[in-house]
């Protein structure tokens, strides 16, 4: 039987200009494709992110995963990000964000899950859509009504997050899942990137690099030639085939991309 979700995909990661070390970890290899950004200095942050991406790479290969698989990856990040706190690499912790492929009778979808401040993306017909909310000081100041978007960008508690895996943080992520779409171009990054490139731009080079390998490239690039200031890592996942039903995939060569039919569908589970 056909997989209901088949993509291609492209990463990168830089250390950007400031920082010894790069504590970003990636992974970006079916069915699971994440960005974990490591904190915690002294060494903590890059074991933090590297823990958490080794209990999630146990799942490569599979096809698809359930909620509850990611669940319980989840947990056993959590129990090794702390185990490496206690046994004194300092307050070790990380943020998660991606997505991993999921099915519902068959058909593909993603299943997306953001616990801090890393990003997932979604560029479909043109439109890009942040479908994550960041787990941070300033996002909950813009959302009060306190702070606007673009102050944000510039405001000293920019890196102060809410939510993490470690850290002494017990914040769970959130999830959102959502039927996945021929074309769709799914994008994770840590705040590497989004700290120096504008949405525009990401959106303007989604769009016109069609491999997903040299998008990822180039958004790396561009952030470190706008200041590189923090580790910067970007993944890109392309949805070449997806399943309109059990066993009935379409594929990127069927149809003309610009003019398909979408709906909008987003749903958060916690």
């Amino acid at each position: 039987m056909s997989a209901a979700l088949t993509v291609t995909t492209g990463s990168a990661t830089h250390p950007g200009l400031r920082r010894a070390l790069n504590e970003d970890a990636h992974l970006a290899s079916t069915p699971v494709f994440l960005v974990a950004d490591g904190m915690g200095g002294h060494e903590a942050g890059e074991r933090a992110s590297a823990t958490v991406i080794a209990e999630f790479s146990r799942y490569i290969g599979r096809s698809a995963l359930a909620l509850d698989d990611v669940r319980l990856a989840l947990g056993r990040s959590r129990a090794g990000v702390e185990e490496l706190s206690s046994a004194g690499n300092g307050r070790a912790g990380t943020t998660l964000s991606g997505v991993v492929i999921a099915t519902v009778d068959g058909i593909g979808y993603w299943l997306a899950l953001n616990i801090g401040d890393s990003r997932t993306y979604r560029l479909a017909d043109g439109d890009l859509e942040q479908i994550t909310v960041d787990h941070s000081v300033v996002q909950e100041l813009i959302e009060a009504g306190e702070l606007s978007a673009e102050d944000a960008v510039t405001d000293r508690r920019r890196n102060i997050i809410t939510r993490a895996i470690g850290a002494s943080s017990t914040g769970e992520a959130d999830y959102w899942l959502f039927p996945a779409e021929l074309g769709d171009r799914m994008m994770i990054c840590s705040d590497g990137l989004t700290s120096e490139v504008p949405d525009a731009r990401i959106r303007e080079v989604l769009q016109t690099t069609p491999d997903p390998q040299a998008a990822a490239d180039i958004l790396v690039e561009e952030a470190v030639l706008s200041g590189g200031r923090d580790n910067i890592t970007v993944v890109i996942v392309d949805a070449v085939s997806v399943a309109t039903r059990p066993g009935t995939p379409i594929e990127t060569d069927d149809i003309d991309m610009d003019t398909r039919p979408r709906e909008t569908a987003a749903g958060g589970v916690r």
